[in-house]
């Protein structure tokens, strides 16, 4: 049986604990029970989340107790700091435990520790960058959904907690068993941990219509080259003034966001179509697939193929 321990603190964010739900499903659809879940703080006793509601535990005395530690994260990590109990146990925990997961900003507790040093983690996209200054000493990757870096694993926010705990369980059970668990919890995706934590376009809002409606002309000609110059006689701008004004509310050149719309479309086309990757490359615009893959490769660590993998690993469980 592995051991999965659960280290909570006051104040602790409650979605953390719903990752609990994909070993209980590994558990249902394993041959055998998997895993055994139990739930730690430090001193023991009630524990509140950040919404109040509260969770009875046990006083955590040994990082023996646990095969695998989920540490888990408060909504302020820069307020709200671990206790140094918790800093000297998670040390502990590791160099004896088989894995220590920091979830959400839960990172910060493993950054604290110290255990994140000359390593590469992640954490929730709005807390990535004080992470980085704070600590750095740590490789921040603040657009990946979970990164496993030896023992030590680090997830975004909220959701990506339940792609790390699915990727654990893939590690422990195989691809069959977490596809599997993926489709019982309705999960559209099992994403690797190198895509992005959101959509390639949420960073861009532009402030004014005539910019969206260069966005908007963008996505319905992305098999065409879209140079800057055709952008901006769409919206009847020069393009000394279109590149000026574009990249003040976008915080984009038009070239990279237009690298960006094509990635988004391109992703989608790999996940819901059955056309080739070369079919692909060429209706989004990319100079053949090859360089569709390296832009992939950079946007969300992980090629066309293996999102596309992915995609029909759960399609194949549903049916």
């Amino acid at each position: 049986m592995h051991r999965i321990g659960y280290l909570l603190s006051d104040d602790f964010q409650v979605m953390s604990l719903a990752t609990q739900t994909v070993f209980e499903y590994a558990n249902l659809v394993a041959p055998a029970p998997f895993y055994a879940i139990e739930i730690f703080s430090i001193t023991g006793g009630m524990v509140h989340s950040s919404i109040g509601l509260g969770a009875q535990t046990r006083a955590v005395d040994s990082p023996g107790l646990a095969d695998t530690w989920m540490v888990t994260g408060v909504n302020k990590p820069l307020e709200i700091g671990p206790c140094d109990s918790t800093l000297e146990f998670v040390r502990n925990a590791a160099q004896q435990a088989r894995r220590v997961a920091g979830v959400c900003t839960g990172a910060f507790v493993l950054a604290q520790a110290g255990v994140l040093d000359g390593r590469r983690a992640t954490t929730h996209w709005a807390y990535a960058p004080a992470l980085q200054r704070l600590h750095p000493q740590i490789s921040v990757e603040g657009d990946r959904i979970f990164i496993t870096d030896g023992s030590l694993w680090t997830s975004a926010g909220m959701t990506a907690g339940l792609d790390l705990a699915l990727s654990m369980v893939e590690q422990d059970l195989g691809a069959d068993i977490a596809r599997s668990v993926a489709h019982r919890l309705v999960m559209h995706q099992r994403r690797a941990g190198g895509q992005s934590q959101h959509s390639q376009m949420l960073d861009l809002a532009p402030k004014s219509d005539r910019i969206q409606n260069a966005l908007n002309y963008a996505r319905q000609h992305l098999h065409r080259p879209l140079s800057v110059e055709e952008l901006a006689e769409a919206v009847h701008l020069s393009p000394r003034q279109f590149t000026r004004v574009f990249t003040a509310e976008t915080g984009q050149s038009p070239a990279k966001a237009v690298e960006r719309l094509r990635l988004e479309a391109a992703r989608v086309m790999v996940e819901q179509s059955r056309h080739s990757l070369d079919v692909i490359a060429r209706e989004t615009g990319f100079r053949d697939r090859r360089h569709m893959r390296e832009v992939f490769l950079r946007g969300f660590g992980v090629p066309p193929q293996a999102i596309r993998r992915d995609v029909r690993g759960v399609n194949s469980a549903l049916g």
